[in-house]
């Protein structure tokens, strides 16, 4: 098998030409505070991010910075995908916009393709977001809308004009929307919808709050990989807002002590 990887060679900064050289660094990268929360003490998944982000053009930081993993789907955050199609030499603009207000406020991306007759224009309402069932819900929809809208629409926009440019990557936003898929065996167990847990009578004790059952799959990992697990289900559980962010941040950290805990033990037995 031919240790040769995809690189990139109009990006300044550190090319990586064998995986050796990848491997050796992802390692690197998991191991400092350089690396984020959901890549830390994972060299595998920094790795095959930095592999995605090199096959649409993006360094290796770049990589790990612009694309994230959401219900086990690579995905690239919204406005890396812009900056990756503006670089691009067939794209000859992306026009952003909003217009109207209330129910009628509306998201527009118009992209054009170097060659082609026409633009594509694509619209996202916060009526569409309504009946999609994601206005008013927990987190950006409620605290940013607008911006949530602009990010959808760019979305549909870039995947439609330069598929070529993004390969197959959908926004991490959107992806983040998605339901979440059911858990593999041995992994995290889902949390039961946040409707189920608010009719239990006042004073039920027959389930731990949700915060309090992550923190006791975070005292009972003893490795990296299924603290990995772990973070990737708080990440799930904060964008459902079945966690607050505040609940989300503690967890993580949380996540990162049991990690500083293990990892002296880990490398004594290698």
């Amino acid at each position: 098998m031919s240790t040769e990887i995809s690189t990139q060679t109009h990006a300044r900064g550190l090319v990586l030409r064998t995986m050796d050289d990848a491997m050796r660094f992802a390692t690197l990268v998991a191991a400092s505070d350089f690396s984020p929360k959901d890549f830390r003490g994972k060299p595998e998944s920094c790795l095959l991010a930095i592999q995605h982000g090199s096959e649409v053009g993006l360094s290796p930081m770049q990589s790990l910075q612009s694309i994230a993993v959401i219900n086990g789907r690579p995905t690239i955050w919204g406005d890396a995908a812009l900056a990756l199609v503006q670089s691009s030499p067939v794209c000859e603009y992306v026009v952003e916009h909003l217009e109207g207000d209330g129910d009628s406020l509306t998201a527009v991306c118009e992209a054009k393709r170097r060659g082609y007759p026409q633009s594509t224009v694509v619209r996202f309402s916060l009526a569409d977001a309504k009946r999609a069932g994601l206005a008013g819900k927990a987190g950006p929809w409620t605290q940013y809308p607008a911006r949530m809208l602009q990010l959808r629409a760019r979305g549909f926009a870039l995947r439609n004009a330069f598929a070529d440019a993004l390969r197959g990557l959908i926004t991490a936003e959107e992806a983040q929307d998605y339901p979440a898929t059911a858990p593999a065996a041995g992994s995290v167990p889902a949390a039961p919808p946040a409707a189920v847990r608010e009719a239990r009578p006042a004073g039920s004790h027959t389930e731990q709050p949700l915060p309090e059952q992550i923190r006791g799959y975070i005292a009972g990992a003893n490795n990296a990989r299924t603290l990995g697990k772990v973070g990737d289900r708080i990440d799930v559980l904060e964008g459902e807002g079945q966690i607050t962010p505040e609940e989300a941040d503690e967890l993580r950290d949380a996540v990162d002590r049991r990690h500083d805990e293990i990892e002296p033990h880990t490398q004594e037995v290698k």
